[in-house]
């Protein structure tokens, strides 16, 4: 993610789907000025608290990520992880990214990859009881469609597939499996024009 994100001392960016503020915080460390915003209450005061012990000035609010209330070309770059998978229009949500970024602006994506071992697992039985059960994964051809005039690059990690033992989770391992699986987790980078 934050190969492809190259984020920069100074610029503001918008965490899309911020849940807890796990990205918003790295970002705001990296001194970027982050806006993260959720739909859930519940996960905006999580990150609020989360923010105030690391004395991390990152403004948290509740949104729509459909309906960004931001004026047009308001941020340096946008990021949204693991958020795709729960948005009813994924075109229209990518919209709003691009509308609220500045040209030549970032905008990085991450979302489970439907292809994959790891995306198999989440839609199975086992995972039918938790949030995965709303979830709709893509693929990076679905990415790809969206924007392909700006679209700059799509990557795939998390070869090392779910049914493995926890110590397996390694990158000697995960080197390995990347000859031979699909990545559980795809990463798109746009640039707007």
């Amino acid at each position: 993610m934050f190969d492809l994100f190259k984020a920069k001392k100074g610029m503001k960016v918008l965490d899309v789907g911020c849940g807890t503020g796990i990205f918003s915080i790295k970002l705001a460390k990296l001194g970027c000025r982050v806006v993260g915003i959720d739909i859930s209450d519940k996960m905006l005061e999580k990150a609020k608290e989360k923010a105030m012990v690391e004395n991390l000035d990152i403004e948290f609010l509740k949104m729509d990520a459909c309906k960004l209330d931001f004026a047009d070309e308001t941020f340096d770059a946008a990021i949204s992880v693991a958020v795709l998978e729960f948005v009813l229009d994924y075109s229209k949500f990518l919209d709003e990214m691009f509308r609220v970024v500045k040209k030549n602006g970032r905008i990085v994506v991450g979302t489970i990859n439907k292809d994959s071992k790891w995306g198999k697992l989440y839609k199975s039985e086992a995972f039918s009881n938790t949030v995965f059960k709303h979830a709709s994964f893509k693929n990076p051809e679905m990415l790809g469609r969206i924007h392909s005039d700006e679209l700059m690059e799509i990557r795939e990690c998390l070869f090392i597939p779910p049914d493995l033992d926890e110590n397996s989770y390694n990158m000697e391992n995960e080197l390995k499996y990347s000859k031979q699986e699909n990545g559980g987790f795809i990463c798109a980078l746009w640039i707007k024009g």
